[in-house]
């Protein structure tokens, strides 16, 4: 997506955690523990994805991206199909998603990462974003 930035992976503390599921120290029913709303996000919102699940190995994981931002107002907070958001970057200047990865058969959930995206980080041809060459806080 052209207008992502900030990016922020959790995949070190992913696997963290998963070592330290499988060396026995933490218990399943800690990390298995996916709200039914999030797991009704990641049935009707979510995006397939190949990788199974590292905890029961029983079915693929489903990607539920979560958008937040002060010009979202009451749509804040809620989930989104990864096809809206370049809709939605091009017409908000600014929000956060957050990609968590749930596994609908056991509970397994994780934040796997947050970015950012909207108008405010294009860059013209000038190289200049938008809200500089408009006389935005940016300058």
């Amino acid at each position: 997506m052209r207008t992502q930035r900030q990016v922020v992976d959790f995949s070190l503390r992913r696997r963290a955690l998963l070592r330290e599921v499988q060396s026995g120290r933490v218990g399943t029913y800690e990390v298995c523990d996916a709200s039914p709303y999030l797991k009704s996000a990641a049935k009707f919102h979510g995006e397939p994805t190949d990788e199974l699940c590292p905890v029961c190995r029983r079915e693929n994981l489903t990607h539920v991206h979560y958008i937040y931002g002060d010009e979202l107002r009451q749509s804040s907070g809620q989930a989104r199909r990864l096809a809206e958001l370049p809709i939605l970057a091009m017409t908000l200047s600014e929000f956060h998603v957050y990609v968590v990865e749930v596994c609908r058969a056991c509970g397994w959930n994780h934040l796997v990462e947050q970015y950012l995206l909207g108008r405010d980080g294009l860059v013209t041809d000038g190289g200049e974003t938008p809200s500089r060459m408009r006389g935005g806080a940016a300058e």
